[in-house]
């Protein structure tokens, strides 16, 4: 039997819950999605690509490499048969949280790129047990070789299998400059949620890595995702920034 005290203890803890759920996540922060189901709207022209709206993908019957798409609208499908190109955002952004869901099949590769410089990889690592900086969630390596940051590997394996979607959820800082436009601090993934777990914290980056659009460094940069190395499928990507 339920005491007066106990009712209203419960009573205290959902108001206190119904609260805080309502609060939101960072004060001062803005979310925007970056794609609106249908359209390339907010993202500069990928000419000759293959990058289309569908409303769902599987996987290929006769080709597990393969995707058949499901026409509508919703998830943003590349299927690079013809030549085509990676996808940047029309905006730039400096510190950010993005959520990215994915799909890839069975040996795709792909990447996200923040401020089209420092690449998340996307890889079909089901199930590997050795992974490395080239595995879904590393941070890639730089394309010089010596001191400095030179790819991180994500801390476990939580990759899901080929065809399954899939969620990133990334915490970046921007390098820092000063007035002479001198960088004083690095980029830093402060921390990168892959399907649930945290598979970095504050790792910083002292450069561009592998592949990036831009060999510079600066306080803003557009999201890219790369469309030229295998078949891959978006959804809900959305961006928080600072208000």
């Amino acid at each position: 039997m339920k005491t007066s005290a106990s009712i209203r203890s419960a009573a205290i803890a959902s108001l206190l819950l119904g609260l805080l759920s309502a609060l939101p996540a960072r004060a001062g922060e803005q979310e925007r999605s970056l794609f609106d189901g249908g359209s390339l709207t907010g993202w500069k022209a990928p000419a000759g690509s293959t990058w289309q709206a569908v409303k769902a993908v599987t996987l290929n019957p006769a080709n597990a490499r393969a995707f058949t798409p499901n026409p509508g609208t919703g998830v943003l499908l590349n299927t690079p048969e013809k030549p085509t190109t990676d996808l940047l955002t029309e905006g730039e952004f400096g510190d950010c949280t993005l959520h990215v869901e994915f799909c890839v099949p069975q040996g795709s590769n792909s990447g996200i790129y923040m401020q089209g410089r420092y690449e998340v990889q996307i890889f079909d690592s089901f199930g590997k047990k050795d992974i490395a900086f080239s595995d879904c969630g590393g941070l890639y390596e730089r394309p010089e070789k010596g001191v400095g940051f030179q790819g991180k590997a994500p801390a476990l394996n939580a990759s899901k299998a080929p065809g399954e979607w899939q969620t990133f959820d990334i915490e970046f800082r921007a390098p820092r400059f000063d007035s002479a436009g001198k960088k004083t601090e690095n980029a830093k993934f402060l921390k990168v949620t892959l399907n649930g777990k945290v598979i970095h914290e504050n790792v910083e980056v002292d450069g561009p890595t592998r592949s990036a659009h831009f060999n510079d460094e600066k306080p803003l940069g557009p999201l890219m995702l790369q469309g030229d190395h295998g078949p891959v499928a978006f959804r809900n990507l959305k961006i928080k920034t600072a208000g």
